[in-house]
């Protein structure tokens, strides 16, 4: 596993389509990222045009990770908070890395480079972030220094039957 990462990167047409198609391979492979599969590039258009916006509007930034062909293999994005009281943490969102890649130290470094990310922006002491239970992902969070600081049962539908917890994770960074 070699990724390169960048913040804040140019958006251009070619990126956005990777981070689409990264976005619908996770959905897919069953990657808890706000789809439930079948998912295509086209089907998160909406939500890719919304963290734009919001990155356009100063209020969110992009973490890129890719591969030594330069394609999208890992994204997070980093939403600002606005109001006074929050304004010394961020949130950490659409944080996925390609199926192919799970495993191998991949997700632990794009955590590495949302934290960097994090201390170099003035103010800023954690991050938060949030994840479907019932993926073992809490423990992956908690191996990467996160703690669970809050759970809502149930409030994650992924079908008639199958409700999820969604759990608040928190990663100081002093």
């Amino acid at each position: 596993m070699d990724l390169r990462f960048d913040l804040d990167p140019a958006v251009t047409p070619e990126l956005a389509d990777g981070i689409r198609t990264l976005w619908a391979e996770v959905s897919n492979a069953g990657g808890a990222v706000g789809y439930v599969p079948p998912v295509t590039p086209e089907d998160v258009r909406g939500d890719l045009l919304a963290h734009l916006a919001s990155m356009s509007e100063g209020h969110a930034r992009l973490i890129v990770g890719r591969d030594g062909q330069g394609r999208v293999r890992a994204t997070a994005f980093l939403h600002l908070n606005t109001h006074r009281i929050h304004r010394h943490w961020l949130w950490a969102s659409t944080v996925m890395v390609h199926p192919g890649l799970q495993g191998q130290g991949a997700g632990r470094a794009l955590l590495t480079a949302v934290e960097e990310a994090a201390r170099s922006m003035d103010g800023v002491e954690a991050v938060r972030l949030t994840c479907r239970g019932g993926n073992g992902l809490e423990d992956f969070y908690r191996a990467c220094g996160y703690k669970e600081v809050g759970r809502v049962p149930s409030a994650i539908k992924v079908a008639d039957d199958d409700y999820r917890d969604d759990v608040t994770m928190w990663r100081e960074l002093a």
